[in-house]
């Protein structure tokens, strides 16, 4: 559990930087050079990814059972991912998606963290999900207090919601029908 709980606390402290002390995250970019602190801010990054993914997969090994959901919030939960890929694609689609929502990535990643929150009631799922939900609500809050940094997207267009739509429903079901059990070794249906 210790290595799930390192690799959230690197992954998400170091996507937290601007949320905590923009200031700081500004003259660190300053005075490294934006490449040089975008690689520094990406390996950091990873790193925290490499933990939580071998933490999270030490911890299943030895459960801790917090809840047992009754099995239609499955259903639920997989309803409440249909969105999420067609909003991650909206973030870098921009459009009418993008356009209402202001940040697509966001709210796609707390549609996730709930739908897992509601179906897994496992110590180490509370963990993740819980760190990752708080993390989206906090770092939106903190969005009306701070500038926003342009995201590399294409240029915005009548096309992108469709391709937003699309795009994220192909691979929502390319997640449920086999990446999921193939990447996390557990089938969503």
């Amino acid at each position: 559990m210790a290595t799930l709980i390192a690799g959230l606390v690197l992954f998400l402290g170091i996507h937290s930087l601007s949320i905590v002390n923009e200031p700081l995250r500004n003259r660190l970019q300053a005075s490294l050079g934006e490449w040089p602190f975008k690689g520094l801010y990406s390996i950091v990054a990873l790193i925290g990814l490499v933990l939580i993914v071998i933490g999270y997969g030490a911890a299943r090994l030895d459960p801790t059972v917090l809840y047992t959901p009754p099995g239609w919030l499955r259903h639920l939960a997989m309803l409440l991912l249909v969105p999420v890929f067609p909003l991650l694609f909206a973030t870098y689609f921009p459009g009418r998606i993008k356009a209402t929502l202001k940040h697509p990535m966001l709210v796609a990643v707390k549609l996730w963290a709930l739908a897992h929150l509601l179906a897994n009631g496992m110590l180490h799922d509370v963990i993740l999900f819980g760190a990752f939900l708080a993390w989206a609500v906090v770092d939106r809050i903190s969005m009306k207090r701070r500038t926003q940094r342009a995201i590399p997207a294409l240029p915005a267009g009548k096309a992108n919601d469709l391709i937003a739509v699309i795009g994220g429903l192909a691979v929502y079901v390319v997640t449920v029908v086999w990446a999921h059990q193939w990447l996390i070794g557990v089938s969503p249906t």
